[in-house]
């Protein structure tokens, strides 16, 4: 998928509405560059084989955690238009944003975005390992 002309993330993002349903902009090596548009609250999940590295293009994420080495004590950051953070492999999260915000997730080829999420996931989640751009 990668490709001999720039991506406009600005372009990128406009192409689709859905929210919590990311879409792989480009690879590098054997990981995706997905972009999500969020809104609302995601589902706890765990990547027991992977960290999850976060950037955000616009809005405002909050990432709640339970942490393993506390045992399993809840804590949370804020992320803000240009910061990044990198949940370590293993560690339950949950993504969510009051108003919304753009995403950019780097994640191996092929990584569930719900992670070892078993139930249902509410009708605003696509559990998906990303889909390809529009056009």
């Amino acid at each position: 998928m990668t490709t001999s002309a720039p991506v406009s993330l600005d372009a990128a993002l406009a192409s689709f509405d859905d929210l919590w349903s990311p879409r792989i902009v480009t690879r590098v090596n054997d990981y995706d560059v997905r972009i999500a548009k969020v809104a609302g609250e995601f589902v706890w999940h765990a990547h027991d084989d992977t960290d999850e590295f976060f950037l955000v293009l616009d809005g405002e994420l909050t990432i709640a955690l339970r942490l393993p080495a506390d045992g399993g004590r809840e804590s949370a950051v804020t992320l803000r238009r240009g910061d990044v953070f990198v949940v370590p492999r293993g560690t339950e999260h949950r993504p969510s944003s009051a108003d919304g915000a753009s995403i950019l997730m780097f994640e191996p080829t092929g990584t569930v975005n719900t992670g070892d999420h078993e139930g249902d996931v509410p009708e605003h989640i696509t559990r998906t390992t990303g889909s390809a751009l529009a056009g």
